[in-house]
C-alpha cells in the first residue's frame, strides 16, 4: 500500500524551499518502482558516506554509474545469457536502475566491484567560500560628535 503526502500546506508557510519538496515528491515517487536490487547508505564518516549495492551475477562491464546535477544513477544490464542446461535460475539478472539523490557538494569519489557488491564513496566537500569563518572585531575610537569628524568636515570645506 503506497501512502502518498500533500505537501501544499507547506508551501503555504515556507519560502525558498522547492527543491527539498521535489526531492521528496520524487523519492516518494521513485520508492515505488523497485527496491531490487537491495542495497544499504552507511555514514561512514562525517563527510563521507557509501552505498552498497548487491549486485550478483553482474560483471563490471555490465554496471554502468553516471553523475549529473546531483543525481547519482546505477544501472545494470545483463547480457542476454541462453538458458540451456539449467534446472533452475534463481539469480536474478534482470536490468535494474537505482538513482539516489545527493545534496549539494556531494561527489562520487569512487566505487569498487566485489563479491558481488558494489560500492560506490560518496564525500561532501564544502568549498572554502561556503564554509563558516570567524570575522574579527575591530575597536574603533568612539565618535563624539557628528559635526566633528574629519571626514565630514573636509566634505563641507569642498562643498
Amino acid at each position: 500500500m503506497a501512502t502518498s503526502y500533500d505537501y501544499a500546506p507547506l508551501f503555504r508557510s515556507s519560502v525558498g524551499f522547492d527543491r527539498v519538496f521535489n526531492l521528496l515528491e520524487n523519492a516518494q515517487r521513485a520508492r515505488a518502482i523497485s527496491d531490487w536490487p537491495p542495497y544499504d547508505i552507511v555514514k561512514t564518516g562525517d563527510d563521507s558516506y557509501r552505498i552498497s549495492i548487491a549486485v550478483a551475477g553482474f560483471a563490471q562491464d555490465d554496471l554502468d554509474l553516471t553523475f549529473q546535477s546531483n543525481l547519482l544513477t546505477v544501472t545494470g544490464k545483463k547480457q542476454e545469457t541462453s538458458a540451456d542446461g539449467y534446472l533452475h535460475r534463481g539469480i536474478a539478472g534482470r536490468p535494474f536502475e537505482h538513482r539516489f539523490e545527493l545534496a549539494d557538494h556531494v561527489r562520487v569519489n569512487g566505487a569498487d566491484l566485489r563479491n558481488g557488491l558494489l560500492s560506490i564513496d560518496l564525500v561532501r566537500e564544502i568549498p572554502e567560500e561556503l564554509k563558516p569563518r570567524k570575522i574579527s572585531i575591530q575597536s574603533a575610537a568612539p565618535l563624539t560628535s557628528f559635526a566633528s569628524t574629519p571626514q565630514i568636515e573636509g566634505q563641507k570645506k569642498a562643498a
